[in-house]
């Protein structure tokens, strides 16, 4: 009797269920993004240099003075620069200058769409929608329908199995 109850105990063990804790989760979305207008804009400043040797140089009222240049609404003016050489004629010499205007400084913020005189500018228009367009279904099913200039969609969908 041992010997057929024991059997009968292992055939009943192997025959019940496995148990596992099992989770699934599904995640889908859409992103729809319409870009505003913007412009960026960078003033640049004047730059004066010069150099030289075996010159003499004047701004045309003190000898010796390289610039009495002037700024005028936030802008220099370095006036006229003369060189004279200080040697005898044909000894050598060297003489530069150079000069970057700056931008002028605005007297007041342009209009909404205007962009101001300066340098460097970037300005980018305002998005259009139009049929931009996006949907998550309860299926978990995405569609995107794509928009005008400056506008995006994304659309995601995520599933994952948990077994511990």
């Amino acid at each position: 009797m041992k010997k057929l109850l024991f059997p009968l105990l292992l055939g009943l063990a192997a025959a019940s269920p496995a148990k596992a804790d099992i989770n699934h989760s599904i995640t889908s979305s859409v992103q729809l993004t319409v870009n505003a207008a913007a412009t960026q804009a960078q003033r640049i400043g004047s730059t004066f240099a010069a150099s030289g040797s075996g010159v003499d140089v004047t701004d045309g009222t003190t000898a010796g003075t390289i610039s009495a240049g002037t700024i005028s609404s936030g802008v220099y003016s370095p006036g006229t620069i003369a060189a004279t050489q200080n040697a005898t004629s044909g000894e050598s010499f060297s003489f530069s200058q150079s000069f970057v205007q700056a931008d002028a400084v605005p007297t007041s913020a342009p209009a909404v769409g205007a962009v101001g005189n300066f340098s460097n500018v970037t300005s980018t228009a305002a998005g259009v929608a139009g049929s931009l367009a996006g949907s998550v279904t309860s299926a978990s099913v995405n569609s995107i329908t794509a928009g005008g200039a400056g506008t995006s969609a994304i659309s995601s969908l995520e599933s994952a199995i948990t077994v511990k």
